[in-house]
């Protein structure tokens, strides 16, 4: 039930994007997202897609995993679509049924908002897949350095994101074992009053959190056994190395933002 699901999961390669510096990939999904609710027409989608298919070559990633994280959001998608569709009042009608209105801009909208997720699903899944989990908390944490002057706990938040990320598979992974386990002892999740089916899904909750709480227990009582005491004093194996042409991606990427929010009319 889960296994499409590709958010978290880190990818090795060495293609451009697994070997671009983190802070930058940040960065650029940052401007991304930020321009995304910023476009509005057909041109500027036109754009996002071409943009997307450029940064789907450039990491190097095979296509049936994509494929697999946009399963997860397809009802999601078609739900919203279908919500604006025939609840948008905008434009022309372009069928009438009875109560049943569909308007031109309401399928626009629809189309629209569609791909807004899909896009944004996809450049957060490339970002999880081109970097890895150490390297994803090292840039964040390089990021929210400055704040440290203000009592941000730069170095904690950083962990903290990291580790929600990389366990969302993880539990994900558990989830789907206790439903099985659940369904074999007579559980149903699909059928029955609501009643039944809130019964059966707290048989399903309980376990999860218990679960959930187990691992945070282990992984702290590890961290303490390794001697782990926030970022003071800390030395880092890796260092992440700025380049050329993590400034020349950026540039670009703020240049063709820039582009879709200009030339999208």
């Amino acid at each position: 039930m889960f296994k499409h699901i590709i958010i978290g999961q880190y990818l090795p390669g060495q293609s451009f994007l697994h070997r671009m510096d983190a802070r930058a990939k940040l960065a650029a999904v940052f401007l991304l997202i930020i321009v995304l609710f910023l476009v509005h027409t057909w041109k500027g989608y036109g754009l996002a897609v071409i943009g997307a298919c450029g940064l789907f070559f450039l990491a190097g990633v095979p296509f049936r995993y994509i494929r697999k994280g946009m399963y997860p959001i397809l009802i999601f998608v078609v739900f919203s679509f279908l919500l604006h569709a025939f609840f948008t009042q905008e434009g022309d009608i372009l069928v009438s049924v009875g109560v049943l209105t569909i308007y031109t801009g309401g399928l626009e909208k629809g189309v629209f908002i569609s791909l807004r997720l899909l896009l944004l699903v996809f450049v957060t899944s490339l970002l999880t897949l081109t970097t890895s989990p150490v390297d994803l908390t090292d840039a964040l944490e390089r990021i929210l350095t400055p704040l440290k002057r203000l009592g941000v706990p730069a170095h904690e938040i950083a962990l903290m994101m990291s580790i929600a990320i990389r366990f969302i598979p993880t539990l994900l992974q558990e989830t789907e074992k206790i439903i099985k386990a659940q369904t074999a002892r007579g559980a149903d999740f699909g059928k029955g009053s609501l009643t039944a089916r809130a019964q059966a899904f707290v048989s399903l909750l309980v376990p999860l959190f218990v679960r959930a709480f187990k691992r945070a227990e282990d992984l702290a009582i590890a961290m303490e056994a390794r001697g782990y005491d926030g970022g003071r004093g800390r030395t880092k194996f890796r260092q992440l190395t700025w380049q050329a042409k993590d400034s020349a991606a950026c540039i670009v990427i703020v240049i063709f933002g820039i582009a879709m929010v200009i030339f999208q009319g």
